[in-house]
């Protein structure tokens, strides 16, 4: 069970510890995590294990949790340099080469997910966490998907510097509609 938020330290956003992640030993948990933040339902959890897993053995991939002090995980992200041949680059690519950006696809880390119980949400976790794993990153730019939609994650990206690149991205297994996002490296600090 996750505790109340507290806290100031903005090296510890809502008194939680950001931490390198064993994501693939990790998975139930932070997909419990993203079905109480993103929504999903059972079927959709299962799926997503799998891809998790599949991700953290791509090179370069790695993820950050934030942890509260019993070891609990309160939210977490995870990305890899992005690669044209993985499944999410060969869907959003017509789309960013109608735009002249598909570029965007080469030499970029790209955030895969990115995730916060709503119980902290509000409180720098997520910057937290996108800031410290983006900083990390070789590449000199980073880019990601959201729900096409105004909405505390897109304001959290566009803070950050991410900019969007393609609008009304159709996901075959989503029924709404992503923008495509990018920033140079390193990301906005406020």
């Amino acid at each position: 069970m996750l505790p109340t938020p507290g806290g100031d330290d903005p090296a510890r956003p809502a008194g939680l510890r950001i931490a390198p992640l064993d994501l693939a030993a990790r998975v139930d948990e932070a997909l419990r995590v993203q079905a109480v933040a993103f929504g999903l339902s059972e079927e959709e959890i299962g799926i997503r294990r799998y891809i998790v897993q599949r991700h953290m053995t791509c090179p370069g991939a790695r993820a950050l949790g934030a942890h509260t002090d019993d070891g609990a995980l309160a939210g977490f992200v995870y990305g890899m340099p992005n690669d044209r041949a993985h499944w999410w680059s060969t869907i959003v690519e017509p789309y960013l080469r109608a735009g002249g950006v598909d570029d965007w696809l080469d030499d970029s880390f790209v955030i895969t997910e990115l995730h916060v119980h709503p119980g902290f949400q509000g409180r720098g976790v997520g910057r937290a966490l996108i800031t410290r794993i983006t900083d990390s990153a070789a590449e000199p730019r980073s880019i990601l998907s959201a729900i096409d939609t105004d909405s505390p994650a897109r304001g959290l990206y566009a803070a950050l510097g991410y900019t969007d690149l393609a609008r009304k991205v159709h996901f075959p297994s989503a029924g709404l509609p992503y923008a495509v996002m990018g920033a140079p490296l390193p990301l906005r600090r406020p």
